[in-house]
């Protein structure tokens, strides 16, 4: 604590000015951000989508939802880092667990009842801890995700979104269930990184399920893992607040 006082003396401020300013590069680092992939000839091109280890490259055309920014599209050239939006580009579910591709994208907001507080339950079903982080770093002083009317809560009794970390596996779909289950109405889910939305690098895992089965809303947050930024922004636009002042939803 005396740490982050000493930071806060010396730079006049310690929280974040998102949303009220757009994000700072620190915020944002390579692993927040999508490659832009610029057109190639026909054998590069190839290449370039072989590279891939999650299939999430077609031509020029980039998946969020697969995508691990694991950097080897840069291996055939042409791929540079792209801007972030507020919440990355709509991105495609990636494949069921049969491994076809659902092909929806991601649904405009809903009209959620929340206001403007919410209560948070995070659920791990089977993740490398990086999401875990960086959803842990939100109740640090330097995001503060309190001071925008999100609380994190440790009982999904008293849970509005259930935010989802990790490859969805066979062992976590009954807990899951029971969980959702247990949070009172209206309730939605927020799926953070590609594992939790297409299976990541275990797309292909048996016994595999997608958070889309659940009977509620569901917002996709593309990442890997995504910026505490980039989960805030998720968070708000969960219930239809806009990332930043003025912006609409």
């Amino acid at each position: 604590m005396a740490g982050w006082i000493l930071q806060a003396w010396r730079r006049g401020r310690l929280t974040t000015r998102f949303p009220r300013s757009a994000p700072t590069e620190a915020e944002l680092p390579p692993t927040a951000r999508l490659p832009v992939l610029s057109p190639l000839p026909a054998e590069a091109s190839r290449l370039r989508e072989a590279l891939c280890p999650t299939g999430a490259i077609e031509g020029t055309d980039i998946d969020g939802g697969r995508c691990v920014r694991c950097a080897r599209c840069h291996i055939a050239g042409a791929a540079v880092t792209g801007p972030w939006d507020g919440s990355g580009p709509p991105p495609d579910r990636g494949p069921g667990p049969d491994g076809e591709g659902v092909g929806a994208q991601l649904p405009p907001p809903w009209p959620a009842p929340f206001g403007r507080s919410i209560h948070v339950f995070p659920i791990d079903v089977g993740s490398c801890q990086a999401c875990n982080l960086e959803v842990l770093a939100l109740s640090n002083p330097y995001y503060d995700a309190s001071r925008l009317g999100i609380f994190f809560t440790p009982t999904p009794r008293h849970a509005d979104l259930l935010l989802v970390m990790g490859v969805p596996t066979a062992a976590m779909e009954e807990p899951f269930r029971r969980t959702l289950e247990a949070m009172p109405s209206p309730k939605a889910i927020v799926a953070v990184g590609a594992c939790a939305i297409s299976g990541g690098l275990f797309r292909h895992l048996p016994g595999r399920w997608t958070v889309d089965s659940a009977p509620v809303p569901v917002i996709y947050l593309p990442g890997c893992p995504p910026a505490p930024v980039q989960i805030l922004a998720a968070l708000r636009r969960a219930v239809g607040i806009p990332r930043a002042e003025g912006e609409r939803p």
